[in-house]
């Protein structure tokens, strides 16, 4: 198994990076049309931010889970009982964003949404016929107007750092999970990390060269094309030596369907997520 990069501009491109998906559950597209110089300057102003004492003052609402998440109150991956070592801010178009962050934000979040409609659509092209006929409407259309796609602003400090002062010594970054929604689109980090498991069980790398995009599969989509796309565990691993004193910033969208929109006979949108969510929440009590 090898997750594939693929040319975005390439003739077969979606031919290429749908298999992909459907053999490792990723796939990595370069000369994409997201700018690299705005993943860049975003990962810079949000680890500023994240330096700040500023993110106190946008702790995230309980009931909206909009806003920002300390180490404090990060998420632990299903079937694990230790928090990941990461903070994050957690970007909707209609939720708390800093002022001075906000406009190149959210132009990111609609170009990138813009691109995974794109995306959405090869994969219904390359959907064999008796797939395609589970979607209950057409994969982009699904996304069409959604408030529900949120967008990750994550940071993962150094681990030399004082908040972690105490933490478990078996705990990792991001510990093995798999993603909840359709697809997750994420700029490469401005650091390494991120490994998928293949079906052997071994651990890969990821490519993460500067400037690509990194796209998975996530429950949604493997529930509504009744397992034929398959939603991949992966992690993020924490480094070693000298870069043990380095932040890490990563940046995905994970891109969600409209809450009524019918993933199959069991689920809507809504019905997964809040059940995926009762799952998380009873295994932190």
């Amino acid at each position: 198994m090898q997750v594939q990069v693929v040319d975005y501009q390439a003739a077969d491109a979606p031919q290429q990076f749908t298999q992909s998906l459907r053999e490792t559950g990723f796939g990595v597209l370069i000369n994409h049309p997201i700018s690299q110089a705005r993943v860049a300057a975003i990962y810079a102003n949000w680890q500023a931010f994240f330096n700040s004492n500023t993110k106190q003052q946008y702790s995230y609402n309980p009931s909206t889970y909009d806003g920002f998440f300390s180490t404090a109150h990060a998420e632990a991956a299903k079937g694990s009982k230790i928090a990941d070592l990461k903070e994050y801010y957690h970007v909707y178009p209609w939720g708390r964003i800093p002022p001075e962050l906000k406009d190149e934000i959210l132009e990111y979040y609609r170009s990138t949404s813009a691109l995974a409609a794109e995306l959405l659509a090869w994969v219904e092209e390359y959907s064999p016929a008796e797939v395609k006929a589970n979607y209950s409407e057409p994969l982009p259309n699904m996304i069409k107007d959604t408030p529900n796609t949120l967008l990750r602003v994550l940071h993962y400090p150094p681990l030399t750092s004082e908040q972690f002062a105490g933490m478990k010594d078996n705990a990792i970054r991001a510990a093995a999970h798999e993603d909840i929604n359709l697809l997750t689109i994420l700029p490469a980090a401005n650091e390494p990390g991120l490994q998928v498991k293949d079906r052997q069980g071994n651990w890969l790398d990821v490519p993460n060269d500067f400037g690509s995009l990194i796209i998975n599969i996530g429950d949604m989509l493997q529930e509504a094309s009744n397992g034929y796309y398959p939603s991949t565990s992966h992690r993020v691993v924490n480094p070693q030596g000298a870069d043990m004193s380095k932040s890490r910033i990563s940046l995905p969208l994970f891109l969600h369907p409209r809450s009524e929109v019918k993933l199959s006979e069991r689920y809507t949108q809504a019905s997964y997520l809040q059940e995926r969510l009762a799952e998380l929440e009873d295994k932190e009590d």
